[in-house]
């Protein structure tokens, strides 16, 4: 019996199916709305950000590796069971593993399979093999799709995976022996992929160290977050002659919401206030968790006031500033050692990190000394804060050898502020001078980058923290416990708040002086 040849406009259909997944959704793939009864899945907006995202690190990389840091209910976990589904019905031996925060969240996901295979076409769904409430197998491709839940230890273990989803990641119990476990069950392969996503749940989890490694580049796993006004479907018909309460238009005028996001924001903060304990006239702690505007905001907890507030960090990364003829000031805030990095960054004006924005990771006195020599030669700044703490003195006296003396500014981080009255040490007026030039209305410049953005909001002077001392000064969280409370050291932030150690100096001169033969500008 010969085999019949499929036809080639079919064969053409096919091979689209099998390589375009947003085409495949919408023909083959069926999903149960809100609202009920059976659709087909076609791609919001959301989840077109993410394939786009995800797609382009497979091309770029050969596999995925990503973090989806989320408001609630976008759909991304209906897209990773799809894209997974499509995977192991076009691709022999491939096998795809779900693992979720909870027993009915399990369910619900394997159900959402089952509806894709059950109403998919007959042309090009496979035959099934085994099938019961927690494994589709797929006979002929000898592929298959499995899931479990994060409560119990060992789960996933013993698997052969290329296609890992972890759902709800932030909220997931032995959260460390389910990396060592399922995650390492996924072989270091071209083709493979871990999709790991998850609404924030604090600080200090498995995600959030995750999320923050990824953010700083120290990683294999990209960060995509998706805000919440990215999402369409959160928005809500403004009363007529509706105004909105002013902290919400500022927030509407800062993220270009229109009036029906700014109502639909105002209602669910409404709501979420009240279990926060919280004004409704002002933007809640617990709405900014569930419904981030940025990733630093989505890593919120209990309330906790930071000393820099995201907004005006949000609003100078958006912001453009040209900074003009004015003196350049370098930020130096050497590594301490450990998983401490150098980080070299300089302020003109209004504009932070226009000519450099640098990190080291040494602690190498000599290294770090001769890079500075260079951007000193490079930049030509007024003045160079560098942070004395540690092995920063080292550093201070290296350059002082090879460089302008009047330079080089050896700051301690512990010393005398400037106005003793209303601080209490160097480092808190430094921060102070930092929350005053970004709080400024006139608007300044820095680059925008979610790590910088996360260093500046790091330290926490609100609810559970001390903020003046016995004689009324100002002080800041101090940095062993920022560094114990989220992990990591902000040395962006002090890097920034090194540019206000000392007065803005005048712009230097041209050929002013010249010491043992050798010209400083």
């Amino acid at each position: 019996m010969s085999v019949q040849a499929i036809p080639e406009d079919e064969l053409e259909i096919r091979e689209t199916l099998r390589d375009d997944f947003p085409w495949y959704a919408e023909s083959c793939l069926r999903i149960r709305p809100k609202e009920g009864g059976v659709i087909p899945f076609v791609l919001n907006e959301v989840q077109h950000i993410v394939h786009n995202r995800i797609e382009r690190q497979r091309e770029e990389t050969g596999r995925v590796r990503a973090l989806i840091l989320k408001a609630r209910q976008p759909g991304i976990s209906t897209y990773v069971e799809g894209r997974y589904y499509h995977k192991v019905t076009h691709t022999k031996g491939y096998r795809a593993f779900i693992l979720t925060h909870k027993s009915d969240a399990t369910e619900n996901l394997f159900t959402m399979a089952e509806r894709f295979h059950d109403n998919c076409p007959l042309k090009v769904k496979p035959l099934t093999g085994k099938s019961n409430n927690r494994e589709l197998e797929f006979l002929t491709l000898d592929s298959g799709y499995k899931v479990g839940t994060a409560g119990a230890r060992g789960v996933g273990r013993s698997e052969t995976i290329q296609l890992f989803h972890g759902s709800e990641v932030a909220f997931w119990e032995n959260a460390a022996d389910h990396v060592a476990g399922a995650l390492q069950a996924v072989p270091d392969q071209d083709g493979t992929e871990v999709i790991l996503e998850s609404t924030a749940n604090g600080l200090g989890d498995l995600f959030y160290n995750m999320c923050k490694a990824a953010e700083r580049g120290e990683s294999e796993y990209q960060l995509i977050f998706v805000a919440w006004f990215d999402h369409a479907p959160y928005r809500a018909e403004a009363p007529e002659g509706w105004k909105a309460p002013e902290a919400f238009r500022e927030y509407g005028e800062l993220h270009d919401l229109d009036d029906d996001q700014i109502f639909w924001m105002h209602r669910t903060n409404q709501a979420l206030a009240q279990s926060a304990g919280s004004p409704d006239d002002l933007i809640c702690w617990l709405f900014r968790q569930e419904y981030p505007a940025t990733a630093e905001e989505a890593f919120q907890t209990g309330g906790d006031e930071t000393f820099i507030h995201s907004d005006w960090v949000y609003a100078a990364r958006k912001n453009t500033v040209k900074p003009g003829d004015l003196p350049i000031v370098l930020g130096v805030d050497v590594a301490r050692g450990g998983d401490d990095k150098t980080r070299i960054i300089d302020r003109q004006g209004r504009r932070l990190g226009g000519h450099i924005n640098r990190t080291l990771d040494s602690d190498d006195t000599m290294h770090i000394a001769g890079v500075v020599s260079k951007i000193i030669d490079e930049v030509k700044p007024s003045k160079v804060n560098i942070d004395v703490t540690g092995v920063g003195a080292g550093v201070v006296d290296r350059l002082k050898e090879t460089e302008d003396k009047r330079l080089i500014q050896a700051i301690n981080f512990g010393g005398k502020p400037i106005d003793n009255v209303q601080w209490a040490n160097k480092r808190a007026e430094m921060w102070g001078a930092l929350r005053d030039w970004l709080a400024d209305p006139a608007g300044v410049d820095i680059p925008d980058e979610d790590a910088m953005h996360t260093d500046f909001c790091s330290v926490i002077w609100g609810k559970g923290a001390t903020r003046y001392n016995s004689n009324s000064q100002i002080i800041l969280e101090p940095k062993d416990h920022i560094k114990e409370r989220l992990g990591f050291s902000p040395d962006a932030g002090d890097a920034a708040a090194l540019t206000f150690a000392t007065p803005t100096p005048a712009k230097r001169k041209t050929l002013e002086y010249e010491t043992d033969g050798r010209q400083f500008t």
